[in-house]
């Protein structure tokens, strides 16, 4: 039976299929809907899922899952495994029981990330086994044999979509869902106690793993040769995609090897590099097959010209499309360049990323920025909704390098400029991912700095996920949320004050207060999401008493406010904050009822 899933959609039915007992997750586009799938699909069939405080944790939750002889699968998306990388290097030695996946999504483009890191860089890094899916149909089956390749090994396995396979969907072909009648129980061994003596031994297995992985590889379907001739195309992922059609359209018949797995099947790609004199690798973000296949024609004396991205024909940066790598073709056969220009689509109005009308985080930087002045503060910030803080007319974010960061990165600038007043703005789910260390080092140094917790209780920026300052987990409701204010100040945090960011003069009144406070200081913005809530009343301008000073529109920025007619008018995606009202020195904005 087949249905239509969409590529993360059919990365959790293969999990399922494969007979999953635990499930992890930190959400992060483009891997988010891997495990809402997961969550919803948990129930019927009888694993465990749950959203783990950040990647780090997740892992080495699946991890213990796994050494008592449990299937479990982690998703993230590629920066997430930069915070999980600690666990998943010594895991590398250590080795598992039951099949351990890891599911990273990388995103070239990049589309909504801080980077466009290769995951099968960290593949080679760690010495594991990575499956790389073209399509939603091989995203499924790569998954469960990534399972059986991980018990093969008693190696955890990293399974490797990327966006446009994570979102495009296909007719899937359905398998039957197995549940594992293996005993899970965890045997106590010396194994697993990773020692400098036992490291090293592990690591002489590990190398020998690698490269009896490459040799399995070798007759894995995720792997196919066609011969057309002595000029080819070696590809992997979803940049296969594009081949195949630009080859179709170009009306070409080049040879490809086409490749799903790493380490690489060094005989067959080999085989396929002795019957080419040039060969283009087509590949997305690092040139990773491209330095294999260079090194195995170095090796193996081939007189094969090699053409990638190492001679500049193909992009290292961005995404791959269609018509990218038509070009690219077009360029290696030295064919003319296209003489019909296409019909040029009507060009699209630039809508610049911002907070959605009303939320609250906009208050939240216009009470801080009218608290300092902004003449004598910096504004450090973090991943989330809330990095739009640096775009006009708030400008109220000056610093964004990954999570957690911008409450650290504020006690390093204070350090260097003590004069200056620091600000660190920080949601609340990312404060639980990786916020509470750096403030617990603000205590302990004692660093004047004042931290904003932006609780807008939820995850929003990755499809409303819960996170432990809320009464639900994935799997259903709890009774006692952590306490933000209650865990703050166990950190050792003296001055923690509550403000709602819709009440401009509360919140102002404290934002100063915090401000003068000596050491660290916390200031929790509390208001929900605007997409949470759906309030009664909206706002409108009454034109006989608006003066058009543009107070509201110029400082504040909401995009429910615009110009027409020389006129400030709301449109109707207000939301109802009221905040603009509180802003007009005119009086003129007033609420009204929702129809």
């Amino acid at each position: 039976m087949k249905q239509l899933l969409m590529g993360n959609e059919a990365i959790a039915r293969g999990a399922v299929e494969a007979g999953i007992d635990v499930a992890t997750a930190y959400p992060g586009t483009p891997s988010s809907e891997v495990f809402t799938t997961l969550v919803k699909m948990a129930p019927e069939y009888g694993f465990y899922a749950e959203y783990s405080v950040n990647e780090k944790a997740a892992l080495e939750v699946a991890a213990g899952a796994s050494y008592a002889g449990a299937r479990s699968i982690v998703t993230m998306k590629q920066v997430g495994l930069n915070v999980a990388a600690d666990p998943l290097m010594s895991l590398a030695y250590i080795g598992v029981k039951g099949g351990l996946v890891l599911v990273v999504a990388d995103d070239p483009g990049p589309h909504s990330s801080q980077t466009e890191q290769d995951t099968r860089k960290f593949g080679q890094f760690a010495k594991l086994p990575v499956f790389n899916p073209a399509t939603p149909q091989e995203a499924k089956d790569m998954t469960l044999a990534a399972f059986e390749t991980s018990e093969k090994f008693g190696l955890p396995v990293i399974l490797r979509p990327t966006t446009r396979t994570c979102h495009v969907c296909q007719d899937v072909e359905l398998g039957e869902v197995k549940k594992s009648k293996k005993a899970i129980r965890f045997e106590k061994d010396p194994k697993w106690v990773i020692m400098p003596k036992l490291s090293y031994i592990k690591h002489k297995e590990l190398n020998i793993k690698y490269l009896k992985s490459a040799e399995m590889f070798e007759t894995s379907p995720f792997n196919e040769s066609i011969i057309r001739g002595n000029k080819g195309i070696i590809t992997t992922g979803v940049s296969y995609n594009y081949v195949m059609e630009a080859l179709e359209i170009l009306g070409e018949n080049l040879s490809v090897l086409k490749i799903g797995t790493y380490p690489i099947p060094q005989k067959m790609a080999t085989n396929f590099l002795k019957q080419m004199d040039t060969v283009l690798v087509v590949e997305e973000q690092e040139p990773v097959l491209e330095d294999e296949v260079i090194k195995l024609a170095w090796k193996n004396d081939l007189r094969v010209d090699i053409s990638g991205k190492h001679d500049s024909n193909v992009p290292r940066e961005g995404e791959l499309d269609t018509d990218r790598v038509i070009a690219i073709i077009r360029k290696f056969l030295g064919l003319s360049e296209e003489t019909v220009s296409p019909v040029s689509p009507p060009e699209l109005p630039v809508r610049p990323p911002t907070l959605c009308a009303g939320c609250p985080h906009r208050a939240s930087f216009y009470v801080f920025k009218k608290a300092t002045g902004k003449k004598n503060a910096i504004f450090t910030g973090d991943i989330g909704c809330y990095t739009l803080g640096n775009a006009p007319p708030l400008e109220a974010l000056d610093t964004c390098l990954c999570m957690g960061a911008g409450v650290t990165q504020a006690q390093g600038l204070k350090r260097a400029e003590p004069q200056k007043k620091l600000v660190a703005f920080i949601g609340d789910s990312t404060f639980f991912h990786s916020g509470i260390t750096g403030l617990v080092n603000a205590v302990y140094n004692q660093t004047d700095i004042t931290v904003v917790i932006l609780d807008n209780r939820t995850t929003a920026m990755t499809g409303f996920q819960p996170h432990p300052g809320l009464p639900q987990t994935a799997m259903g409701n709890i009774e006692n949320p952590i306490d933000i204010e209650a865990l703050v100040k166990a950190c050792g945090v003296k001055n923690v004050y509550k403000a709602d960011p819709y009440n401009l003069e509360q919140a102002q009144k404290i934002a100063s207060k915090a401000l003068e406070d000596s050491g660290p200081s916390v200031v929790i913005m509390e208001r929900e999401c605007v997409h949470l809530v759906r309030p009664s009343t909206r706002y409108e301008v009454e034109m006989d008493k608006c003066s058009n000073c543009g107070v509201c529109y110029k400082t504040f920025g909401c995009p429910a406010l615009f110009i027409e007619d020389d006129r400030v008018k709301i449109a109707d995606d207000c939301n109802g904050c009221s905040v603009c009202s509180q802003i007009c020195p005119s009086g003129a904005i007033k609420p009204v009822q929702r129809p």
